[in-house]
């Protein structure tokens, strides 16, 4: 049987980094400009696992490595060839030294520079002496993603010709030719929750068949769009761009007709345009009835310092909204309390709270939820009079014909222009939704995420979710869509209008720092916002006429809406990012764009449906997930060749989850045969903290043994696959910058405790289907589950804060472990209790809230020495160990301002002093540093006492 690269070796610290390269990029990323998705997985990830699953391994590792880096671009040469940005002389100098530049460069002023006539290829030789010189990670601050050039050059191609007996010039070439070796047919890569189509488009763009399909048809049409739209070639790309600015000038030419957007001062070339309007809830205070603007705040730009000033206005009621732009600091900082405050409507005038779901008369009757909002009718486009919530126009942000932007009060002719627009859309109102240029779709009543907006707003449709002014402009886009355009064309136009409305709707909340509105999905949510941006066609129009790059997708490939109980399709290699428990809701987020589409996509793709099929999504923890996830495997392993393979994409904290994965994987007749841990994201990066900055790759093939193990034999062997797991995430992680926290490593356990466990038919006693099906009381924890628990406890031992000594962290007890970690993890600034809960768990410690010196939301942190003072000094626990000792005495030293205060403490109170000494100055050595880091500032004091006691003790013991 063929043994695949990836089930020997796979290279986590260059794949790491080069994924987070890939996500660094943002919006620049190669599909992210067709739409929205959750959790695309970078495509170089996707690229190394199709390769690992063809590359054949050999008896010789290290040339299996040096050749997968080679195809893949990622070797010495390649990265080279990826270079697309100059070292500059400066930095040239800098690494190879000013003796060995001095000859061609001017090193007289401030900065060295290549001097005058230097050779170009005397320049480009020690500019690639200096590059080699350069880490990975820095190496690829000057390099384009692999991706991004055609693959590797001839040379690299003539020597993996030579070893792999292939013909290749290019990339397709070479998959299709280890395709024939391997398999003996084009491979073919499916995968049943294609999302936002990164596997499916790699698998295409590599010349594979690629077979994707997901239960959520905006999905579906995503990875279609990736495949024929930037898989299309220039032609298509030419076709698309005409139909956009067809589309776009049409738009345009109405919206200025009517004049909604133009400030009417002047011909329409002389006069300002909006390119922003903001808008607030208004809610009427119970303490004076007068309307109060909501707002968290309000500041409109921080860098213009523009704010917004309420002022009584007793004679309408309300509370007129003065704009100030220049304002003084006195100004700035009272519009940062704005008249929401933590759930609670403040009033101006007395300073009482109201609780804003008091406002909306919610209440509870026979133990359920009462909303207390009138639901609104689909008719609605506006608050009706009588309604607890209005909202009005109370900033806009215009810009001169010279560009020049503007923040200006609301206006009589603003408000006249409102007036227009809502009459404008009144007319066409129920023809648009008849022909779908805007939704028309209910909201679903049963959703976790949907029931947000009907609960807090009365909002029971989807374009309540949206301005009228919106409305309008997304309306007149979709009506001057080209008539008996290309399907290729409808659907990026379509999808065109998709990324604008997760740009523009009343879920949009207004970033004062970058003066503009920030997208619908901040967050994994439908969360109504009391004051919320609105962009204008100018703001959009470059967003809309954006085209993507083109390649040439030659591929066989086939893409469908359909559940993945029902794949019918035989896969050579599936590869799977799949739902997880309680994780994000997709089928119910996605329904905001499918209700854009769902009448034109019958029209584009008849044997589609449209529905977003909640009823059928695999979502929750319960039994319905786990039979669903054990349904769809099973499918998947019967629809797999028999030489075939699986690759499952997992993230997930919870060790109960991971337990739950290996049953319903065993339960699906696959086997875990490999493991690998790579991190998309770094410490450095877009987060800090303790998130979970990886994703583990879980190979497996079809289980063949039908050997029963019993629980003895096992609970060794899943020891010596946790250890091995440590020992490589370990090796990649000193080699370079940190790339994994501590949760990853968690994840690396419970991936290799899944290696063994789903390596045998049976476990001797244990019925592992009942198991898993089970109902369980709270807390009750399965019998895989108490052995990954297990796994977990043998991952903490490798965390060892970044420098402590490793012999001395093995002398340390869990509670002491659990302490210095911890410190690690606000080191990293890291606040969230449950952060500290999970550390806690891998530690096998129940109780550690004792630890903690502060608990409120995201400011979670252990005590320090002079928080603890006496408390739970002695017992049996924690304030028995050396470390509680230790954090007594820098306490008494800071106390008297002496470390003779703490020295004497401990030599009286620890007769194992002299021999635990060694260990007590590391410790101390350790917590001394605290103190010198931002954000640590309240461990100064504790830190400076530490360094003194470890002085003292070091001259103590010289002089003894």
């Amino acid at each position: 049987m063929h043994t695949p690269f990836i089930e020997t070796q796979f290279p986590l610290e260059l794949l790491s980094l080069e994924s987070y390269k890939e996500r660094k990029a943002n919006l620049g990323q190669t599909l992210t400009g067709l739409g929205k998705w959750w959790g695309r997985k970078p495509l170089i990830l996707v690229r190394a696992t199709i390769l690992g699953l063809l590359l054949p391994a050999t008896d010789d590792p290290e040339a299996d490595r040096d050749l997968f880096l080679k195809i893949l671009t990622m070797d010495e040469d390649g990265l080279w060839r990826r270079k697309t940005k100059p070292l500059g002389a400066s930095q040239v100098s800098l690494l190879l030294g000013q003796q060995a530049t001095s000859r061609l460069m001017d090193l007289t002023g401030a900065k060295a520079r290549w001097a005058r006539g230097t050779d170009k290829t005397e320049k480009e030789s020690l500019e690639a002496r200096a590059f080699a010189r350069l880490s990975y990670q820095d190496k690829l601050e000057y390099c384009c993603r692999p991706e991004e050039i055609e693959g590797p050059g001839p040379e690299a191609w003539a020597d993996i010709n030579a070893r792999l007996g292939t013909k290749a010039t290019t990339l397709p070439d070479l998959f299709e030719q280890l395709s024939q070796k391997t398999l003996g047919h084009t491979a073919r890569v499916g995968d049943v929750f294609c999302g936002g189509g990164s596997i499916p488009f790699e698998a295409a763009r590599l010349g594979l068949e690629a077979w994707g399909s997901d239960l959520n048809p905006v999905a579906a049409l995503l990875t279609w769009a990736a495949v024929h739209l930037i898989g299309g070639g220039p032609e298509v790309q030419k076709q698309v761009k005409a139909a956009q600015e067809t589309a776009w000038k049409a738009a345009d030419e109405q919206i200025t007709a009517w004049g909604i957007e133009h400030d009417g001062k002047g011909n329409r070339a002389a006069s300002n345009r909006a390119d922003a309007y903001l808008y607030c809830v208004e809610a009427k205070s119970p303490a004076t009835g007068l309307w109060v603007p909501l707002a968290p705040a309000w500041v409109i730009s921080e860098k213009y310092k523009v704010v917004a000033v309420l002022k009584k206005n007793e004679a309408k009621g309300k509370y007129d909204i003065d704009i100030i732009t220049g304002a003084t600091d006195a100004q700035m900082k009272a519009a940062k309390s704005g008249t929401v405050q933590k759930g609670e409507l403040v009033c101006p005038e007395t300073g009482k709270r109201y609780s804003i779901s008091g406002l909306r008369g919610d209440s509870r009757k026979d133990g359920q939820s009462v909303y207390g909002l009138r639901l609104w009718e689909n008719d609605d486009l506006v608050p009706r009079p009588d309604d607890t919530f209005q909202e009005r126009l109370y900033c806009v942000r215009w810009v001169t014909p010279g560009g020049e932007r503007l923040y200006r009060s609301v206006t009589e002719a603003d408000l006249k222009r409102e007036e227009l627009v809502l009459s404008l859309l009144r007319e066409r109102f129920a023809d648009w939704q008849e022909r779908g240029f805007i939704p028309s779709k209910p909201m679903p009543r049963d959703g976790v995420k949907t029931e947000e907006p009907i609960r807090t707003r009365g909002w029971t449709h989807w374009h309540h979710l949206f301005h009228p002014r919106q409305l309008l402009y997304y309306g007149i886009i979709f009506s001057k869509f080209p008539k008996n355009s290309a399907a290729v064309t409808q659907v990026a136009l379509m999808l065109k209008t998709g990324v604008i409305t997760n740009f523009s709707s009343k879920l949009c909340t207004w970033n004062k720092v970058w003066d503009k509105t920030e997208q619908t999905f901040l967050n994994q949510a439908l969360n109504t916002q009391f004051n919320y941006g609105t962009r204008t066609s100018i703001t959009n129009k470059p967003v809309f006429l954006e085209t993507e790059e083109a390649e040439n997708i030659t591929e066989s490939s086939f893409i469908l809406p359909i559940d993945a109980r029902d794949v019918t399709w035989t896969a050579d290699y599936w590869i799977t990012d799949p739902p997880y428990a309680d994780a994000v809701n997709y089928h119910e987020l996605a329904d905001f764009f499918l209700a854009w589409y769902d009448k034109q996509l019958p029209k584009l793709f008849p044997q589609w449906y449209t529905d977003g099929k909640a009823a059928l999504a695999v979502k929750g923890d319960g039994q319905d997930f786990k039979q669903s996830m054990v349904d769809i495997y099973s499918n998947l392993a019967a629809h797999m060749n028999p030489d075939g393979r699986q690759v499952v994409m997992f993230t997930h904290q919870d060790s109960g989850v991971w337990a739950d994965l290996g049953m319903i994987l065993w339960a699906a007749g696959l086997q875990v045969t490999a493991a690998w841990t790579i991190g998309t994201e770094t410490t450095s990066g877009l987060k800090e903290g303790n998130y979970v900055q990886g994703t583990v790759l879980l190979v497996l093939r079809k289980r063949v043994e039908t050997r029963t193990v019993w629980n003895d034999e096992l609970i060794p062997m899943v020891d010596d696959a946790v250890r091995q797991q440590m020992e490589n995430m370990r090796r990649v992680d000193d080699a370079n910058h940190p790339q994994f926290g501590d949760t990853d490593y968690q994840l690396g356990a419970y991936a290799a405790a899944l290696t063994v466990l789903t390596g045998f038919s049976g476990i001797e006693g244990l019925d592992i289907k009942l198991e898993l099906f089970r109902p369980r009381i709270k807390k009750e924890k399965s019998a895989f589950e108490s052995i990954i628990e297990r796994a977990v406890s043998i991952a903490a031992g490798y965390l060892v804060p970044r420098g402590l000594d490793k012999h001395v962290w093995r002398s340390l007890s869990n509670l002491e472990r659990l302490y210095l970690r911890g410190l690690e993890l606000e080191l990293h600034h890291e606040g969230r209790q449950g952060a500290y809960q999970e550390l806690s768990r891998g530690f096998g410690v129940q109780e550690y809230k004792l630890l903690l010196g502060e608990t409120a939301a995201n400011q979670a942190r252990f005590k320090t020495p002079s928080e603890f003072k006496r408390a739970g000094l002695g017992g049996d626990d924690f304030g028995a160990t050396i470390l509680r000792h230790l954090l007594f005495a820098i306490h008494e030293t800071r106390r008297a301002e002496s470390p003779r205060e703490g020295l004497n403490y401990l030599k009286a109170e620890r007769p194992d002093y002299w021999s635990r000494r060694a260990d007590l100055l590391a410790i101390l050595a350790y917590l001394s540093i605290l103190g010198n880091t931002a954000g640590m500032e309240h461990w100064k004091p504790d830190a400076e006492a530490a360094a003194l006691l470890a002085g003292l003790m070091t001259n103590d013991y010289a002089g003894s």
